[in-house]
C-alpha cells in the first residue's frame, strides 16, 4: 500500500476532528495542517500558512508532494481555494467556488430552493436597506433576518417586534455588524420546531447522509444569550425519525444535489443540511458547504469508514460504491469556552488536565482555540477553547460521560453550558 501525505486547511475543533479521523486511516503516514492549533499539532505537523493564502497553500502542497488536501473551513471554500488547487493539478476535497455559493450566499440558496421546490421558509431578498425597512411594516412577527454572506455562524437575528427588526436591518445593512456579509440580506418567516443537522458526502450526483446531530447555538443555558459558533452538540438526534428521514431523502437531499447539477454547479464535498422539523414537515433552515463545528466532533468519531476512502470516492464520482456506516451508539460534545464569549474574553490562560484524556477509549478533547506558549504549556487562544466529546451506549450515557470528562480539564475563566443534550430527556 502506498502511504499518503494529507494536508488539512483550518485551525479549529472541526479540523482537529478531521485530523483525528485521518490519523486512523492505514493509508496515511503524514498529516500537515495549515495553520492548525496546539491540539492538532499533537497528531499533525502545523504549517504557518493562513487558510486564505491560496497560492502559498498550493505551493506547499506541490513542494511537499501532498496526495490529498482537505479544506475544513467555509471562507476558503467560498473564496475558491479548490479552483486554485485544481488549476495546479492538485487533488483536493471540497466544493469549487461556484458550488460553495450554496453556503456563501443565503439569497442564492433561498432562490435555489424556491426554483426547485425544496421545502423552506417563505422569504424575500434585499440589497437596499430602505426597501427592507418598508417590507417590515407589513410583516408578521417574530421574523428572521439573515446576513447574506459568511458571518461565523452569527449573522442571523430573530426579531420579536417591528422595532427590533428595524434595528436589526440597520445593524446588518447600514452599520455592517457582520461586515460585507450584510451587503445583502434575507428576511424570512420564523419557523418553530426542533432543529436537526444532517451532514452528507456528495460526489456531484450521489449523496450519502451521515448520522444526525443537534447543535446548541446560544451562549447560555436554556437557549438564552447571543448566537455563537456552537456551544455543544449531540448525535444522533432522537427527533430525526425514519419518517423524517424518508421525507428528506425524497424532497430535500437528492433534490438539492440535482438542483446544483442542473445549475451547472455540480457539488463535490460536504453538504450540511440545517433542518427545522415543523408541524408541516421538515424545512431547510440553511446549507453549509463543509463539516459543521461542533457537529463534526460527534459525527466523525462514530463513523466506521476510512475517511480517506470516502473523500476520494467523492472526488472521483464513485460515492455510490461506498457503504457508509456509523456505530450504533451516541456521542455528546460540550464546548469549554472562555467566559465572555462571543463578545469579550481573555486569552493566554493555562489549560490544565489535558493528559487525563490520554488512552481513554471513547473520550476526545478537540482543540478549537489553543496554542503552546513559550514554556511549552497549552494556553487558551480563542473564545471556544475545547470540545470535550464522549461516547456512550445511548445519548443519556454519552451526555453523562461528556460532562464528567468536561471536569477533567480546567483553565481560569472556563465556561460551559450545563444543558447540552437536555432535550434528550424529552424524546
Amino acid at each position: 500500500m502506498i502511504k499518503m501525505k494529507v494536508l488539512i486547511v483550518g485551525s479549529g475543533g472541526r479540523e482537529h476532528a478531521i485530523a483525528a479521523s485521518v490519523a486512523k486511516s492505514p493509508r496515511v503516514d503524514k498529516i500537515y495542517c495549515a495553520p492548525g492549533n496546539a491540539g492538532i499539532g499533537q497528531i499533525a505537523e502545523c504549517v504557518a500558512i493562513g487558510a486564505m493564502e491560496f497560492d502559498r497553500l498550493a505551493a506547499f502542497a506541490k513542494e511537499n508532494q501532498i496526495d490529498l488536501t482537505i479544506i475544513g473551513m467555509d471562507d476558503p471554500l467560498v473564496g475558491g481555494v479548490v479552483d486554485v488547487f485544481e488549476a495546479e493539478g492538485l487533488r483536493v476535497f471540497g466544493p469549487r467556488k461556484n458550488a460553495a455559493i450554496l453556503e456563501g450566499s443565503k439569497a442564492f440558496s433561498k432562490d435555489l430552493m424556491k426554483k426547485y421546490h425544496i421545502p423552506t421558509a417563505a422569504y424575500e431578498n434585499f440589497d437596499d436597506a430602505d426597501k427592507a425597512l418598508a417590507y417590515l411594516d407589513k410583516a408578521s412577527f417574530p421574523i428572521v433576518l439573515k446576513a447574506d454572506g459568511l458571518a461565523l455562524g452569527k449573522g442571523v437575528l430573530i426579531c420579536n417586534t417591528l422595532e427590533e427588526a428595524k434595528e436589526g436591518v440597520r445593524s446588518i445593512m447600514l452599520d455592517k455588524q457582520f461586515g460585507t456579509a450584510g451587503n445583502r440580506m434575507v428576511i424570512e418567516e420564523f419557523m418553530t420546531g426542533r432543529e436537526v443537522s444532517v451532514l452528507s458526502y456528495v460526489d456531484g450526483r450521489t449523496i450519502k447522509t451521515m448520522t444526525s446531530a443537534q447543535d446548541h447555538k446560544r451562549a447560555k443555558d436554556g437557549d438564552q444569550g447571543l448566537n455563537t459558533g456552537g456551544m455543544g452538540t449531540f448525535s444522533p438526534s432522537p427527533f430525526y425519525t425514519d419518517e423524517v428521514d424518508a421525507f428528506c431523502r425524497e424532497h430535500i437531499y437528492q433534490a438539492t444535489v440535482d438542483a446544483m447539477a442542473a445549475e451547472g454547479r455540480a457539488f463535490k464535498g460536504i453538504i450540511f443540511f440545517g433542518l427545522m422539523l415543523t408541524s408541516k414537515g421538515p424545512r431547510v433552515l440553511e446549507y453549509n458547504a463543509r463539516f459543521g463545528d461542533p457537529e463534526a466532533q460527534v459525527v466523525l468519531p462514530r463513523m466506521k469508514n476510512d475517511i480517506i476512502d470516502v473523500m476520494e470516492a467523492c472526488i472521483d464520482g464513485r460515492l455510490d460504491t461506498i457503504d457508509l456506516q456509523f456505530e450504533d451508539n451516541a456521542a455528546v460534545c460540550v464546548v469549554l469556552a472562555s467566559d465572555g464569549y462571543p463578545v469579550h474574553y481573555e486569552k493566554g490562560l493555562e489549560i490544565r488536565g489535558l493528559e487525563k484524556f490520554d488512552g481513554k477509549e471513547g473520550y476526545y478533547c478537540f482543540h478549537a482555540g489553543t496554542k503552546l506558549d513559550e514554556r511549552g504549556k497549552f494556553v487558551t487562544n480563542g473564545g471556544r477553547v475545547l470540545g470535550v466529546t464522549a461516547k456512550g451506549a445511548d445519548l443519556k450515557e454519552a451526555r453523562a460521560n461528556a460532562y464528567a470528562a468536561a471536569e477533567w480539564v480546567d483553565f481560569d475563566n472556563k465556561y460551559m453550558r450545563r444543558d447540552i443534550g437536555k432535550a434528550i430527556d424529552e424524546a
